[in-house]
């Protein structure tokens, strides 16, 4: 199986969100799960809408990809490189292991 080649780990993310660069954290686990707990500035897009809605990404942003292990993430790195996107990363071992600042959605 090919893997996305540009990893990095949750450490490194929180590192990343410190220096408050222009990045785009994607969420692309499903909407429930994001629901339920996920990276305040993270934004949703579910791995089965990433194609119909990439255009909702700006190209020369830095992109961290996460979902609950790693996998997902990693499919969501490489379609997104094979579009264009040439700084994507996934980033591992995702939601499953993070220890970073996290919230709720709240729909009650």
């Amino acid at each position: 199986m090919k893997k996305h080649g540009k990893i990095i780990s949750n450490e490194e993310l929180l590192q990343v969100m410190e220096e408050n660069r222009n990045t785009i954290i994607l969420d692309v686990r499903e909407s429930a799960e994001y629901a339920f707990n996920h990276i305040p500035e993270a934004r949703s897009l579910p791995l089965g809408e990433l194609e119909q809605r990439m255009d909702e990404l700006e190209i020369e942003s830095e992109i961290f990809v996460i979902c609950r292990t790693g996998s997902r993430s990693d499919l969501a790195a490489q379609k997104l490189t094979a579009a264009g996107f040439e700084r994507v990363f996934n980033v591992a071992p995702g939601m499953s292991q993070w220890n970073g600042p996290s919230q709720k959605s709240v729909n009650e």
